[in-house]
């Protein structure tokens, strides 16, 4: 709890946007519990590599093999790659494996690609690209792909990165954070959708799972996006996954190695410790952000601070989501499901993809937003969009948090307001 008048600091862009609370409002400050950061990351990725989760030591592993695929996280996620990529691919060359056989392989599902400067800040040292080589993922290519079949469970079409499938090694790396749709990140997640073909991604986002009351953030537990990815990895063999967890302040609180879904499963028990948070009540106005720089590029990242904070929030309730939104808008594909949301509505926009079994690109974020809209009075806080682009939000626009939240306290009648400064990487849950 804060007193009146505190200011809080919300992650906007690459640094925080300072907001001052009114006197007025009785103010719950959510952030991650302390968590003891790692004193000495470097050597905890050594130990890792030589001790790592139900599998053999990394060196061992890697004996023998000729090719080995690399899967790093797109720009979108805040991954200390400078950290592991190094030592990994070290000992990969150690091994015996050719530099000429190994690939870094940027995981970008049906992002854009990440090139040029901004490829170099990813891979975060320089070294990894002058001794391997460094790719990105197109899901659209068709003859990129392998075709593994369907899944068992709900049928859906595997298509995997052939220079993933086809290496002798395969390493997933990524953060473990809730995830709005999946539960957690990483792990299982880097593979599928990370590098996997256009028409897995639409499958696994469909209506039909994306509006399982399972689907949602911090839950693995009877998740059917998780299930399928489970599935999917399975289908490959042996991969292999770094996991890193990170503090507010994004430095390592937790690493390790090994086969991809024990070593996950152990990076979600840490990771679910140090990013939910109870809350004994409900609040009827919530600020939050999109997390900063680099989630908060775009509006089309900005919908997953909206969903994160809706365990806690009243129906009815005001939801104010701050996000820089740097590179504006988002995809022409997301443009054109929030132009359908606008001129639809929450219902017709829904009604209309309901029965397809496979999402068009992009149109799962705008289901994801109505989630928040049909239960909130959602307003956003941006100086990333013109006008041009901010109607397509479908959203209010609001030039003043501060004004924002008082207008919802006169509304409401309500002067409790929860404020989740780090966005969608906190998961504030009602209290049972």
């Amino acid at each position: 709890m804060s007193g009146a008048g505190a200011v809080v600091e919300l992650l906007y862009g690459r640094g925080t946007l300072p907001v001052r609370f009114p006197e007025a409002c009785e103010l719950t400050v959510v952030r991650k519990p302390a968590v003891a950061v790692l004193t000495d990351p470097a050597g905890v990725v050594t130990e890792a590599f030589a001790d790592p989760v139900g599998a053999a030591p990394l060196r061992r592993l890697a004996a023998g093999c000729r090719t080995a695929c690399i899967l790093v996280c797109d720009i979108t996620r805040p991954v200390p790659n400078g950290l592991f990529l190094r030592p990994m691919i070290e000992e990969l060359l150690a091994a015996g494996v050719p530099s000429s056989g190994i690939l870094v392989l940027v995981a970008t599902g049906l992002h854009r690609p990440n090139e040029g400067a901004e490829l170099e800040r990813l891979i975060g040292d320089a070294w990894v690209s002058r001794n391997v080589r460094v790719e990105n993922h197109f899901a659209r290519n068709e003859g990129d792909h392998v075709d593994l079949g369907t899944t068992r469970g709900r049928g859906t079409p595997v298509k995997l990165d052939r220079r993933f499938v086809h290496a002798d090694l395969r390493i997933a790396t990524g953060l473990v954070e809730p995830h709005f749709m999946a539960g957690y990140s990483g792990g299982r997640k880097v593979v599928v959708p990370g590098v996997a073909h256009e028409d897995t991604i639409r499958t696994l986002h469909n209506h039909r799972l994306m509006a399982h009351p399972k689907a949602v953030q911090a839950n693995l537990a009877g998740n059917p996006l998780h299930e399928e990815q489970l599935e999917i990895v399975r289908m490959l063999g042996d991969v292999y996954a770094l996991n890193v967890v990170i503090d507010e302040e994004r430095r390592p609180a937790f690493v390790n190695f090994g086969e991809i879904v024990e070593s996950h499963l152990r990076a979600v028990d840490f990771a679910h410790g140090c990013c939910t948070v109870p809350l004994p009540r409900r609040f009827a106005t919530i600020v939050t952000s999109a997390a900063g720089y680099p989630l908060d590029q775009t509006y089309y990242q900005t919908v997953k601070g909206m969903v994160t904070p809706m365990d806690v929030l009243e129906d009815g309730g005001t939801l104010i989501v701050a996000s820089a939104c740097t590179e504006g808008f988002g995809s022409r594909a997301f443009r054109a499901a929030q132009g359908h949301l606008v001129r639809e509505g929450t219902d017709g926009f829904l009604e209309r993809i309901s029965g397809k079994p496979q999402a068009e690109i992009d149109e799962w974020q705008t289901q994801m937003q109505t989630k928040a809209q049909r239960s909130a009075r959602v307003q956003l806080f941006t100086e990333g969009l013109d006008a041009e682009d901010f109607p397509l939000t479908g959203v209010e626009r609001v030039a003043s948090i501060r004004d924002a939240v008082s207008a919802s306290i006169a509304r409401t009648g309500d002067p409790a307001v929860a404020v989740v400064p780090e966005g969608p990487y906190v998961v504030p849950l009602r209290a049972a």
